[in-house]
C-alpha cells in the first residue's frame, strides 16, 4: 500500500511533534514514537512503497557511515533513497526519519529504503519492513551495560539475518560473524572484508570481538566479493570479484574503508545487473562525511579560518580506529564524553600514544578522561566539563598550521558541539 487516508491523523501530529522539538533544538524520536502508537501499521506500510525493497545495516560500529555510503553509491545510479541520516536506528527513529519525507497519507516518494538499524531491534523491525539485504558489519565490544555480552549482539545479527529475501552482506573478517550458517537462510550470503596485507599495517587491526564460544579461534577464510586491496590516507583500492574499483573515502582510517566495501557489495545486490563500477566510484568521489564522522565545520560563527573536524567514536574500538587513522599527533585536540556514555572503564584499553597532549577535555566524564590520559602520561591543558564553555576555550587558542582542529566527541556531544558551531540535527556541513 503506497499510503494511505487512515494515516493522516498520526503522520500530521508527528509531523507537528517534529516541528516542536526541533525547535526547542532536539528529540529525534518522540515524534516517531507517538506516530507509532497513533498508529501502530504506519511503520510496516513502508515495505511495499520502494520498488527496490528495503536494506538495513546492522553492525556495533560503522552503520551510520555505511547507511550514507550504500544511500550515495544507490543515488549515484539515479535512485532516490530514503533513509535516517542521522543515526536514529530505534523503531521510534525510523519512524521520525519517515516523517520528515512523508506525504500526509504516510507516502515516501522513494525508490529504495537504506536504513541503520539497532541489533536489539533489528529481528523485530525486519519482521515488519520485510528487508531484501541485510549487512552485517561487525562485532566489536560495545555497551555492556546493555547487551551484557558479544557473543548476544552477534546473535542478534544472525538471527536478523534469517530474514532477508535477497541477499545477506557479512564481513569475512569478523570472528562471530564469519561463522554465519548459510543453511539457516532465506538467501545467499556475500562476504566482504579488508586483504590481509592491509589489515597488518593497520597499529590495532581491525579491533573486531574474538570468538570466544566456538572454538574456532579467528574469522574464517572466506573468498571475498568485495575486498580492500590499498589504502593511502582518503584513497583506498577495492576489488569487487577481482576487478579494482579506485574510491576516496569521506573520512580517513581502515574501519572506512572496510565500511566502503561492505557498501559496494551492498549496492550492487540491491541493483543486481544494474550496479556499475564507475557509478559507484562516482557517488564516493561526491560522498561527504557521515554526520558527525569527521565532517569539517567551521570553528567561528563567521565561518572564517579555523575547522573543527569532529572524529565521533561510541566505545573503545572505534575511538581506537580513529587514532590510528590519524597522520601524526592533532596540533589541536578537545576530548569529548557525556552520560550518554555511562560505563568509561574501556578507555583503559585504548592505546592512546598517537596523542602527545590533549588541550580540552570536556562533558559529563570529563575527569574520568582527563585520569586516564594522566596515567597514559599525555599532558592535559584544561579539564572543563561544560561543553559551551570549552568550545569558547578552543575558540581562543591561536590558528593552527593545518587551520583545524580536531574533536573527539561521543554521540551527544557531537550533536551538542555541532548546535555550538551553529549546524543543527538534520544541516550537514560542507567541506
Amino acid at each position: 500500500m503506497s499510503g494511505s487516508i487512515r494515516y493522516v491523523p498520526a503522520v500530521l501530529a508527528g509531523k507537528a511533534a517534529r516541528f516542536a522539538t526541533r525547535l526547542r533544538g532536539g528529540g529525534s524520536a518522540f515524534p516517531g514514537y507517538l506516530a507509532n502508537r497513533l498508529a501502530p501499521t504506519l511503520l510496516s506500510s513502508l515495505a511495499a512503497q520502494f520498488p527496490y525493497g528495503v536494506v538495513f545495516v546492522l553492525g556495533s560500529n560503522g552503520k551510520t557511515t555505511t547507511t550514507h555510503m550504500v544511500s550515495e553509491v544507490l543515488r549515484a545510479h539515479g535512485l532516490r533513497v530514503f533513509t535516517n541520516p542521522t543515526g536514529a536506528n530505534l523503531p521510534q527513529g525510523v519512524t521520525s526519519a519517515l516523517l520528515a519525507e512523508a506525504t500526509p497519507t504516510g507516502k515516501v516518494r522513494a525508490d529504495v529504503a537504506v536504513l541503520e538499524v539497532d541489533e536489539g531491534y533489528a529481528a523485530e523491525l525486519a519482521d515488519i519492513l520485510s528487508p531484501r539485504v541485510i549487512v552485517a558489519l561487525n562485532v566489536q565490544v560495545d555497551q555492556l551495560y546493555r547487551f551484557y555480552e558479544t557473543e548476544r549482539v552477534a546473535d542478534m545479527m544472525l538471527d536478523a539475518a534469517t530474514r532477508a529475501s535477497v541477499r545477506v552482506v557479512v564481513n569475512r573478517d569478523d570472528p562471530y560473524l564469519s561463522k554465519i550458517d548459510a543453511s539457516a537462510l532465506r538467501s545467499p550470503v556475500s562476504f566482504f572484508g579488508a586483504s590481509t596485507e592491509v589489515v597488518a599495517a593497520s597499529a590495532h587491526g581491525l579491533n573486531n570481538a574474538a570468538d570466544t564460544r566456538s572454538g574456532m579461534v579467528g574469522a574464517l577464510d572466506h573468498p571475498a566479493e568485495s575486498e580492500v586491496t590499498a589504502v593511502a590516507g582518503r584513497n583506498v583500492e577495492i576489488t569487487l570479484d577481482g576487478n579494482p574499483i579506485a574510491v576516496t573515502l569521506p573520512a580517513r582510517g581502515l574501519h572506512y574503508a572496510v565500511d566502503a566495501a561492505a557498501a559496494i557489495s551492498t549496492a550492487r545486490h540491491v541493483l543486481g545487473d544494474a550496479f556499475r563500477a564507475d557509478a559507484a566510484a562516482a557517488g564516493f568521489s561526491k560522498m561527504r562525511p557521515a554526520y558527525g564522522r569527521g565532517e569539517l565545520v567551521p570553528l567561528r560563527r563567521d565561518r572564517s579560518g579555523e575547522q573543527v573536524e569532529f572524529v565521533m567514536f561510541k566505545n573503545g574500538p572505534s575511538l581506537q580506529l580513529n587514532v590510528d587513522a590519524l597522520d601524526g599527533a592533532p596540533e589541536r585536540i578537545l576530548m569529548a564524553i557525556d552520560e550518554g556514555t555511562p560505563d568509561v572503564s574501556w578507555l583503559y584499553d585504548v592505546d592512546l600514544s598517537a596523542f602527545d597532549h590533549v588541550d580540552v577535555v570536556t562533558g559529563e566524564k570529563a575527569h574520568q578522561i582527563a585520569t586516564r590520559l594522566a596515567y597514559a602520561g599525555i599532558p592535559i591543558g584544561v579539564v572543563e566539563p561544560d561543553m559551551e564553555k570549552a568550545v569558547e576555550l578552543m575558540r581562543a587558542f591561536a590558528p593552527t598550521s593545518a587551520g583545524r582542529q580536531i574533536w573527539f566527541v561521543n554521540y551527544e556531544l557531537m550533536m551538542i558541539g555541532r548546535r555550538i558551531l551553529g549546524y543543527g540535527d538534520q544541516e550537514v556541513a560542507r567541506r
